[in-house]
């Protein structure tokens, strides 16, 4: 659910209408530092691959990112020689820097990118973009770490690889496998939104991309790759390896602020099959009960130990009611976030003034469970006193949950179940790009470049 927010900017996915003969569907984008002698041998491996196998007209663009050798001619050779090939030069280093540039400026609708050693399989190249073709999926990634990937490296790249991966699962809550795989895709209507968000010029680029986007409820599709590692590759391993867990601890702490306009990039109300009305059945709530039930639980052992502390020097009115009020704070605020899906500082305020009289009904059941207590016995027990406590506090779980749900943080498409007919907000415009693609969903015709290009003499 996402309460006070904005709608998003891009349209529901579609399959990509049918192109014009000869505009390209696909950009494949190679990022070069220095590859003179893996340059030319890659691009044309690449391009006997799609030329023999992709069904659709392509691009490959070749992004030199300031070299001091002779990749730059390599590259305008190439360029000259073969119609599909492009050079695209920068004077600033970083690959994220040659993506963010290139993929900024592509008229095509998905993007890719592989790294010039080719160190993943070429066969796993459709499978990355057919979902982005179909509509199916926003982004699209490579995984060296998925059960059927069958992967040739040293233990030391393992290593780094998996504890990396680990890292973002543990302090980013990122769900894919993959993260430094250079092997990715992504639409061009999602990338036009997303890109800006981006900071990160180098290494971290791709981590930054897919946190950003899996955090923003886009769908990232995982293809298995075979993979062999480049024993020359000129990658400085602890310089990127510190790179990157800056950029973990910045997007973290971004993403604790809730400083990111998430929702700019966010799909609109009714792409998900989940925001489908269902019959007896309340959207979202078995997702609510289930955050809202971990949430209560350790805000009730948050309670207990506060109570306790509190107990120690004061009676148990009042160390109930302080715990009680501090619980009820930090409760209102998880729930607001993990259990209700509400982002950024919009109606905060007015969230936890709500959740104060919410506080105050659960206050007036536990104290009224106490003065019952002490009306019944003179000195009860601590333990006593605690479990009273826990049944008075189930009772308020309950009252609390319903009114969360239908006074604190309501459903406010609820209120106007038409979708959003537009998308337009700045000072991003990807539903300029994207609306040329909505009015229809026909199928994709196959299109070979040679087909049509005059410059090609066979």
């Amino acid at each position: 659910m996402r309460t006070d927010s904005s709608p998003g900017t891009l349209p529901a996915r579609e399959h990509l209408p049918a192109a014009p003969a000869g505009t390209p569907v696909l950009d494949v984008v190679i990022p070069v530092y220095n590859e003179e002698k893996d340059l030319q041998p890659c691009v044309r491996r690449l391009h006997e691959h799609l030329d023999r196998t992709f069904p659709y007209a392509f691009r490959i663009t070749i992004a030199d990112n300031a070299s001091t050798d002779t990749t730059p001619e390599v590259a305008g050779r190439l360029a000259a020689e073969i119609p599909e090939v492009t050079t695209f030069r920068l004077e600033q280093k970083g690959r994220g820097r040659a993506l963010r540039a290139v993929w900024s400026a592509s008229d095509a609708p998905v993007l890719a990118y592989m790294d010039v050693d080719l160190s993943t399989d070429l066969n796993a190249l459709l499978p990355l973009v057919a979902p982005l073709i179909s509509g199916h999926s926003d982004l699209a990634i490579g995984s060296r770490l998925a059960r059927s990937s069958r992967v040739v490296r040293g233990p030391k790249r393992e290593f780094i690889s998996r504890a990396y991966n680990l890292i973002l699962r543990g302090s980013l809550q990122a769900r894919f496998s993959d993260a430094q795989c250079g092997f990715k895709a992504i639409r061009r209507d999602v990338a036009q939104v997303l890109l800006p968000l981006v900071e990160d010029t180098g290494w971290f680029f791709d981590t930054e991309m897919l946190v950003l986007a899996e955090r923003a409820g886009l769908r990232i599709h995982e293809v298995p790759v075979d993979w062999v590692d480049d024993p020359d590759s000129t990658v400085h391993i602890v310089r990127t390896a510190t790179d990157d867990l800056k950029g973990v601890w910045r997007v973290g702490r971004a993403l604790a602020t809730g400083s990111l306009p998430l929702d700019r990039i966010a799909r609109p109300f009714g792409d998900d099959p989940r925001d489908r009305d269902l019959v007896d059945v309340p959207r979202g709530l078995a997702r609510q009960l289930v955050g809202f039930c971990v949430v209560g639980a350790l805000s009730t052992l948050f309670y207990l130990l506060l109570y306790s502390g509190f107990r120690v020097v004061t009676g148990s009115q009042i160390a109930n009611a302080l715990a009680l009020l501090v619980s009820a704070v930090a409760n209102t605020a998880a729930n607001r976030r993990l259990t209700f899906g509400v982002r950024g500082r919009g109606g905060a305020v007015r969230h936890q003034a709500q959740g104060l009289v919410v506080f105050g009904i659960g206050l007036a059941l536990t104290s009224g469970s106490l003065a019952a207590l002490n009306a019944a016995t003179s000195e009860p027990a601590h333990s006593t006193e605690l479990a009273v406590l826990i049944a008075a506090n189930l009772a308020a779980t309950v009252l609390r949950f319903l009114l969360f749900r239908a006074w604190v943080f309501p459903d406010r498409r609820e209120d106007d179940p038409t979708p959003v007919a537009s998308y337009g907000t700045t000072p991003f415009r990807a539903g300029d790009v994207a609306d040329s693609w909505r009015d229809t969903t026909v199928r994709l015709l196959p299109v070979r470049p040679h087909d049509t290009d005059a410059r090609d003499s066979r």
